[in-house]
């Protein structure tokens, strides 16, 4: 294959997963809603079961559910054939993937799940399977051709059941008030738990730790500040202790684009008096956003009295592995 024939391939499979994935829009149906409600209700866990590529889509969606407040985990219905199935309680839900719907191994387990009066959900590409028909209620993923140009592998069909299984954690998350406290309980490791349960004050520069230094000082001393303290910045306090601005990296390179005489001139007259603020009970998720949206490397943190209460800085988000 020439390099053409690989590009057109590969925009072709792009192409044929794209329109499996929208054809399932008007699939969200009764169907779809008495299975989220199905799920909503359920006081047990969710058990995810699937043989092959549809397993492997089973445990993502399984993963996918317990991350969101949908206690889940996935079972290999081989394995329940021969054991496992007591790990499915009275009280659980059966979550089946199956494009076909016979898979024997499902068929085999699905009528003992039945008799144990466990709701059965099934997505499976077929709406007259013999799953499809022994389900509590059944949801159509069937895609009208594979991606692979010999129409074996599944591609699409898989693509299509991940994303139906998504579609339904999402309508549960929203469903269950799932907050982003409630995400980073189930997400402590790494940067994306850090900074959902990381707090401003948990890792801002505090004290003497803060650059600081008061209204009419001049710039030549407030430059010694900012040295000393080495965040790049300075905090300007009035005579009562409160913020009036701060001077930064940027506002020295302004100071002598416009030619101020760096040892006379006052700090007023080159800080900036608009400063981006932090609360210190906020999460660092919320001050990463606000120092990026604004791009800017660091910003003041108050108390719930409106008092300055610390500095945050990038290098200290960096430093706690926040990003």
């Amino acid at each position: 294959m020439n390099s053409n024939a690989i590009k057109q391939l590969g925009t072709a499979v792009i192409r044929t997963e794209t329109q499996a994935i929208a054809a399932l829009e008007s699939r969200i149906d009764d169907n779809f809603v008495r299975a989220c409600e199905i799920l909503y209700n359920c006081s047990g866990r969710v058990v995810v079961s699937g043989m092959g590529k549809s397993g492997h889509i089973g445990g993502k969606i399984a993963a996918t559910f317990a991350s969101t407040g949908s206690p889940s985990f996935f079972i290999h219905p081989g394995e329940a054939a021969h054991g496992d199935l007591g790990m499915i309680q009275p009280d659980d839900v059966f979550f089946a993937l199956s494009n076909s719907g016979e898979t024997a191994e499902l068929l085999t387990i699905a009528p003992i799940i039945r008799r144990r009066g466990v709701p059965i959900v099934a997505l499976t590409g077929k709406p007259d399977s013999s799953l499809a028909t022994m389900a509590t209620v059944h949801i159509d993923t069937s895609v009208s051709t594979e991606a692979c140009p010999l129409g074996l592998a599944p591609t699409a069909s898989t693509t299509a059941a991940l994303a139906m299984g998504d579609a339904i954690a999402v309508a549960l998350l929203d469903k269950r008030g799932f907050t982003p406290d409630d995400f980073a309980r189930s997400h402590p490791g790494g940067a994306l738990g850090r900074r959902l349960l990381l707090h401003v004050d948990d890792v801002m520069r505090s004290g003497d730790k803060i650059p600081r230094v008061s209204s009419g000082t001049k710039l030549s001393e407030a430059l010694v500040e900012v040295s000393q303290k080495g965040l790049g910045m300075t905090v300007v306090m009035d005579a009562n202790d409160e913020a009036l601005g701060v001077f930064t990296d940027g506002d020295l390179r302004r100071a002598l684009d416009h030619n101020l005489d760096l040892r006379d001139v006052e700090i007023d007259n080159a800080m900036t008096r608009d400063f981006k603020r932090v609360a210190a009970t906020d999460l660092t998720a919320q001050a990463v956003a606000l120092m990026q949206a604004n791009k800017i490397t660091s910003v003041l943190v108050f108390d719930e009295q409106s008092q300055l209460a610390g500095v945050l800085h990038m290098h200290d988000l960096l430093a706690a592995g926040v990003i």
